[in-house]
Order: C-alpha cells, then structure tokens, then sequence
C-alpha cells in the first residue's frame, strides 16, 4: 500500500466505490467464456493468442456500437466467429455461441474478500455512493443481487465512467471536490478520469481487470491525492 501523508479517519469524506472487479468478481466469468470459446473455435490458422486480439478489436468496436454488457459481449463473439471463421455461422452455431455470453449472467455475485466489513466499517463515517457502469438493467441487478446496496446512500448505473460523468455526479450531490474520492480497480474508467473531474482518486487493482480498461494512470497534481492500495480492505487504515 502506498502510505499517504495525510490521516482522514475523522474527516467525513464522499466515498465513490466501483463496483465490477472492486466489490465482486466480474471479468473471471468474461475470461472463462472467452477461453471456452476460443477452445470450441479451435482455429486452424490462429493461435489462441490472435484470435484473442481479434476479439479485443471486435470487442472494442461493440463498445461503441452497443455499449457494455452481455449482449454486447455476445455479438462481440459472433462477429469475432465470422471475422476469422472458414465456416459460415449457422443458427445452431450462433446459439452455441451465444451461450459463452449466456452463462455469466448465472453467475452468483462473489463478494471480493473484506468487501462486506470494510463497506460496514466506513458506512457510520463516510459518505458512500456506488458508481458503475454498464447495461442499466444487468448492473442494477447485480447491485439488488449484492446483498450490500444498504450500505450506499445512493446507486449510480452510467453508460461510461469519463471526466464529464463525474463531474454531473459531483453536482447531483453537491459534493465538495476536496473530500470526495473514487475508488476502483480500473485507471481507464476510476481513476484518471475522475483526477480529471478534479476529485481524488484510489486505485485497487485486480488481477483479472478487462483488458480495454487497462490504460497508464494519470499522476495526481497537488493538493489532489491518489493513492494505490493493495486490497479494498486497506480503506480501513485510511478513512
């Protein structure tokens, strides 16, 4: 953990928290369904490294087409299939394919170890608000499914987490740029946008986070913080 020069456990603070790959587990199941399917493609001419990067192409190219979620993961598979396919996608196949896409969404929430006591310790001291992004009716149900949406003041479901987002949610709740912060396993969506919207920032990283949000973080510029923990339990030495 970075150590911080700066002591806030008897400061009220505005806690943003991510959700996906912060407070449970999220891209293991994407991982899982992508090397089912790139084992159910078995390409002759691709190794499993190139049809990986195609798919991240494809997958960065449905973003922008269909936003985030199943479904766009799903289509992201399909198209990868007829991109790099010698063999036309029949319905049986599309179905088959589809079902990779499918199986995530019976996945049960997995709460990322000391997530629960952390929330519980920082909720009678800090203000908290989740903040992800996604499909609004996947992520919302994720958040119900938690078991832990009591522990937030309010839920924010975004279409994209960038400089502009933050700074409508820091309006919306009147929130004071020097006690506010971000917390979240991705530098591309948590981090360097919100430093940008001029709040703090708090990198957890994750093992496993999506490929598309890996990006270099942004350096924090005085008096703006923005500190690197080792686990989402650390908080607790901080706030």
């Amino acid at each position: 953990m970075t150590q911080p020069d700066f002591d806030f456990k008897n400061a009220h603070q505005n806690l943003l928290i991510d959700a996906d790959d912060t407070l449970w587990e999220n891209n293991i199941y994407f991982e899982r369904a992508i090397a089912d399917f790139i084992s159910f493609l078995n390409h002759r001419q691709y190794t499993p490294q190139q049809v990986r990067a195609v798919l991240n192409e494809v997958e960065a190219e449905n973003v922008v087409k269909h936003g985030y979620g199943l479904h766009s993961f799903a289509s992201a598979l399909v198209d990868t299939f007829e991109r790099i396919s010698v063999e036309p996608i029949t319905p049986s196949l599309h179905e088959t394919i589809h079902g990779f896409a499918h199986t995530i969404a019976e996945q049960p929430i997995e709460l990322i170890a000391g997530v629960e006591n952390t929330l519980r310790y920082l909720r009678p001291r800090h203000q908290l608000i989740l903040v992800t992004k996604g499909n609004f009716i996947e992520q919302s149900g994720k958040i119900e499914r938690s078991a832990i949406k009591h522990y937030f003041v309010a839920t924010e479901v975004v279409p994209e987490k960038d400089e502009a987002v933050y700074r409508s949610v820091i309006d919306k709740y009147s929130l004071d740029r020097a006690t506010t912060w971000m917390i979240g396993n991705s530098p591309k969506s948590d981090i360097n946008p919100a430093l940008a919207a001029g709040i703090h920032a708090i990198f957890v990283p994750h093992a496993d986070t999506w490929i598309l949000e890996h990006e270099d973080l942004c350096t924090a510029v005085p008096p703006q913080h923005m500190i690197r923990l080792t686990r989402f339990s650390d908080l607790q030495t901080l706030f």
